[in-house]
Order: structure tokens, then C-alpha cells, then sequence
């Protein structure tokens, strides 16, 4: 995709359900985010997405749909602090719209969801949370979501480890506390969950899973925790595992399946 936002072409990735061809039905999407260092093959190569997708659509687990795998580009999934590449604006205003033109998909809200791990896990609690008119719910494996202690003391002791993930984003060279900026704020999801009405949050549907052995769990459980005080219904589940693609290959069809249960009237 031709994007005029990133002044690039955005590749991506589509499953289209058996069938599609040969019909004129219109199908329910989801949106599957890529982790760090990944691309718009990961969840086709790696997460067996092709067979386990089929299968659950043949055995009813949830019913067929659109899936659309863009490149993260290892953007968070967010725009950079200056404005110079809007991630973000680029997947809302151009990739949504151009998807939903070119395939047919059903575009109503009640039939649009989003999904992903790490840290394609938070970009879609961040983008559901941020946009609670366009999805309907959200599905996140091992989501990269960190408290304020966590980013302040990443990658100290190499600070090109910092740059390479979060700089990416909210800026290269930044320090302990200097990292917490207003850019950071907007876009980091417990602050989102504490700063914006219940009413939106409430809006949509999310599950979210993390492996009992994932240097993540903490900032997953502590999400469940913050959701659970703010009476903010949601799916939490701790499962035996780690941050692998054994785990996500089992937490695909859970999410999808979660995910389904919204799409079917």
C-alpha cells in the first residue's frame, strides 16, 4: 500500500477465508499486529496462523473472516514524537480505509477487531483503547506493556538497546526519567486506562494472555489489576509458558475465538 502519510509503501499481509473467491460475501476483519523485529510474514511463517485459522473456521470455534497482517516496521505502532513518521495516522486514516476498499469487508465497528503479541500485543490494546468507534474488541498475546520504573531503567547500562525499541518512537538518546514525556504518556496504555472515561474504555471487548515465565507478566497482570478496580470488564488468563511462539500459536485461536463471540449476532 502506497502510503502518502510515511511517504513509503506499507506491506502487508491478507487472509482471506475459503470461499471468498467464488462468493460476494461480505466478511468481519481483525487486524493481526506483528512483535519487534517481525514483519507482515511472522504470524504466516512462524505462528502457523494459515492452519490453525482454517481449522478453527471448519470446527465453528468462530466464524470466517478477514485477517490483515501489516508491517509493525518496529514502530510501536505509534507515531514518532516530531511528527516525522505517523505510524499511527498512517494505519487509521489510510491502511483501514485502503483495506476495507480493496476487500470485501464488512465496515461497520461491530464487525472490526484487532489483535497481536508483544508488542504488536500493546499496539492493539493501545489502538482499541484509543479508538473505541472503530473496534469492536481486542485480543493481545504477552502485550510489551511496562510500568514508568521499567522504562526509565531500560537498556541503561546500552543505551542503543533503548534506541533501537522505544527510541523509535519517543526518541533516541533519552535517559531515566527524561523518557517519561508527554508523547510517552499519550501513548503508554496504563496511562490511557486511568486517563480516559470508563464509558469509552467500556466500549470494547478485550482478552489478554501472558505466559507464567514471560519477563512481561508483571505489566499484564498489573493491566488486569488496573481494569478490574475501574470495573472494566475483560478476559485475563495467566498460562504455562513463555515469550515464544509455542505460547502465541496457542493463544491465537483463543483470541480469535474471543474475538468471534462480537462478530456473531
Amino acid at each position: 500500500m502506497a502510503s502518502k502519510l510515511l511517504k513509503t509503501e506499507v506491506k502487508y499481509s491478507i487472509y482471506l477465508p475459503d470461499g471468498y473467491e467464488t462468493s460476494n460475501r461480505h466478511y468481519p476483519v481483525v487486524y493481526l499486529l506483528n512483535g519487534y523485529t517481525g514483519n507482515e510474514q511472522d504470524w504466516i511463517q512462524f505462528g502457523n496462523m494459515l492452519t490453525l485459522v482454517d481449522q478453527s473456521v471448519v470446527s465453528g470455534k468462530f466464524p470466517a473472516m478477514i485477517i490483515v497482517m501489516p508491517d509493525g516496521d518496529d514502530r510501536l505502532y505509534m507515531n514518532k514524537y516530531d511528527g516525522s513518521y505517523p505510524y499511527e495516522d498512517m494505519f487509521i486514516q489510510e491502511m483501514i480505509p485502503f483495506i476495507e476498499k480493496e476487500y470485501r469487508i464488512r465496515s461497520e465497528r461491530q464487525f472490526r477487531a484487532i489483535s497481536g503479541l508483544s508488542m504488536g500485543g500493546a499496539g492493539a490494546l493501545k489502538l482499541a483503547m484509543t479508538y473505541p468507534d472503530l473496534f469492536v474488541a481486542s485480543a493481545s498475546y504477552s502485550a510489551a506493556i511496562r510500568s514508568d520504573k521499567v522504562l526509565a531503567t531500560y537498556g541503561n547500562d546500552d543505551q542503543e538497546r533503548f534506541d533501537n525499541y522505544f527510541g523509535r518512537a519517543l526518541g533516541e538518546g533519552l535517559k531515566g526519567q527524561e523518557r517519561l514525556t508527554e508523547h510517552y504518556r499519550k501513548n503508554n496504555v496504563f496511562d490511557i486506562v486511568q486517563n480516559k472515561a470508563p464509558k469509552e474504555l467500556k466500549r470494547v471487548s478485550y482478552y489478554f494472555d501472558c505466559g507464567d515465565d514471560d519477563y512481561l507478566s508483571p505489566g499484564n497482570v498489573q493491566l488486569h489489576m488496573d481494569l478490574k478496580q475501574l470495573g472494566i470488564d475483560h478476559e485475563f488468563r495467566i498460562r504455562d509458558g513463555a515469550h515464544t511462539w509455542s505460547f502465541w500459536r496457542e493463544s491465537l485461536p483463543i483470541g480469535l475465538t474471543f474475538i468471534g463471540k462480537y462478530f456473531s449476532r
